[in-house]
């Protein structure tokens, strides 16, 4: 949510009040034209499908402002340092001592001993701290004993060699190495093993049988049934009422759900390519403002169930949609965007007082009743299901279904199925279309949704033409496929999708 920011007047000089404000209207509309993208509204829609009169919006969705990274590691840095500054600080009262035959002595008097020093001389650098303790100091590694330095460069004398450090190294003297020449070949092998077995580390043989034994039980749990509501440490997951609340959603879905045929009966002014159009439009202002997934879809809801009841004329159809918009965004968001940021989007078409009207309007329409199952609901856990017998990593999996839900969405027609058939068909198609050689259903995905193959068939079939040729071939409704061709949604939009399913599929 972009935040507008605000100077008060020093003065009580009524022509400095007046100056202030004027620079002040010029600095929050300048922060407007950079951070928020206008959008205007659809008063000029007709009912054909013309690219030019499609298009509500023009140019890339700007993105709101974050945090500079480099900022903020730049402090932790500079803190650290400061940090370190200190310390070292309180440790130039004395120099660094050593231990030498149970003396202490200068770091810097240790560091000049003969060549011939061992390593029982001189063990360990350390420091006295300000109660009195003894602790270790970071400067006396500088200059550490040549028993502890490999090069010939960082020595203190300068005059010993590399093979005469690391021979009195006691790093390689361990009792785990042992030294064999090239004919000692059982030596060779046994280390080799040792080591295999301490790094996990397998034939191909034995990888290979691996594998198959994942296979084979990924197949038989396709066949038996296994209880995903089983975290009951979590109360995040309702382990314990987990069925019951998704049985009561499949019975408030056919309730809250809006008519099949509102457009034919209900609306005169508009249709359903305008419908299509609108809601292409709030799935920009949704990425723009970075509005959960749920949020978008309780707010075709709202849009769908007021059409279903109440004419509306075209002119005021943005209204509509960006009102429900917010709605939903006060239902589900922790901070939603604030009315002025909805009026904004749309050019400052409508006022502030309209936004509130149509809001009013909307809730006593609905009743107040705001709770609504979505096909995001359902998704949720049905994907969570197919994963347990997929493997298919899961966010390719999820992303992938999300796409083809979102697609339902501008499709009129679609209106005709439960959102929790949707959201089946969704799973249904996301697992055929990343593994096609596999059957997508199985008694597992049975027991949890409650539909069979049959019972998908028409549903998935008008997924799969929306995923293929989108809405109607049209060339201005892409915004839900652009979405999902960037990287951080895996790029599930570029999919390749078969252009035909098999019939067998379907076979319960």
């Amino acid at each position: 949510m972009f935040t507008r920011s605000r100077r008060f007047p020093s003065s009580s000089s009524s022509s400095k009040n007046s100056d202030d404000s004027i620079s002040n209207k010029k600095v929050i509309n300048a922060v407007k034209t950079q951070l928020t993208k206008k959008r205007p509204a659809l008063a000029e829609v007709t009912n054909s499908t013309n690219a030019s009169l499609v298009k509500t919006s023009v140019g890339a969705p700007s993105k709101p402002m974050v945090p500079c990274v480099s900022k903020t590691a730049k402090t932790k840095k500079d803190s650290i340092a400061n940090s370190k500054k200190n310390v070292m600080s309180k440790n130039t009262l004395q120099p660094p001592l050593r231990v030498k035959s149970g003396e202490l002595v200068p770091a810097k008097e240790a560091c000049l001993t003969k060549n011939s020093q061992t390593k029982s001389e001189v063990q360990a650098a350390i420091v006295p701290s300000n109660d009195g303790a003894v602790c270790p100091d970071i400067k006396s590694v500088v200059c550490a004993p040549r028993w502890m330095d490999i090069s010939p460069s960082n020595t203190c004398s300068g005059s010993v060699s590399l093979d005469e450090s690391m021979s009195t190294s006691d790093s390689l003297m361990t009792p785990e190495f042992k030294y064999t020449g090239n004919g000692d070949v059982a030596s060779i092998k046994s280390i080799e093993n040792r080591t295999n077995n301490i790094l996990n580390i397998s034939d191909s043989s034995k990888m290979a049988g691996r594998i198959q034994d994942i296979d084979t039980i990924l197949k038989s749990r396709a066949n038996e049934i296994v209880d995903i509501d089983c975290n009951f440490k979590d109360p995040r997951f309702c382990a314990s009422i987990a069925n019951e609340i998704y049985e009561n959603l499949r019975v408030s879905e056919k309730i809250k759900r809006p008519s099949i045929d509102f457009m034919e009966k209900i609306q005169t002014d508009i249709n359903a390519s305008m419908r299509a159009m609108l809601i292409d439009w709030l799935v920009e202002v949704a990425e723009e403002y970075r509005l959960l997934p749920d949020t978008l879809f309780l707010a075709v809801n709202y849009l769908d169930r007021y059409l279903s009841g109440k004419a509306m004329n075209r002119q005021r159809l943005q209204l509509l949609g960006v009102s429900c918009m917010m709605i939903a965004a006060k239902y589900e968001e922790i901070c939603s965007p604030k009315v002025e940021e909805f009026c904004y989007v749309t050019d400052d078409t409508y006022s502030k007082e309209q936004m509130l009207e149509m809001e009013s309007s909307v809730l006593n329409f609905l009743k107040f009743e705001m709770t609504a199952p979505t096909t995001r609901c359902f998704l949720r856990r049905f994907i969570t299901v197919a994963q347990q017998t997929c493997e298919v990593p899961l966010m390719q999996l999820e992303y992938l279904a999300d796409y083809l839900a979102e697609l339902s969405l501008i499709e009129y027609d679609m209106l005709k199925h439960t959102p929790s058939l949707i959201a089946a068909s969704a799973a249904f198609l996301a697992k055929y279309i990343l593994l096609p050689s596999e059957k997508p259903w199985n008694s597992m995905l049975r027991h949890y949704t409650g539909y069979q193959e049959s019972e998908l068939r028409e549903c998935v079939k008008g997924l799969h033409l929306l995923y293929c040729n989108g809405y109607h071939n049209s060339p201005s409704i892409t915004a839900i496929r652009e979405k999902y061709s960037e990287h951080k949604f895996k790029f599930v939009a570029k999919k390749y999708c078969p252009p035909s399913i098999p019939v067998e599929v379907f076979h319960n």
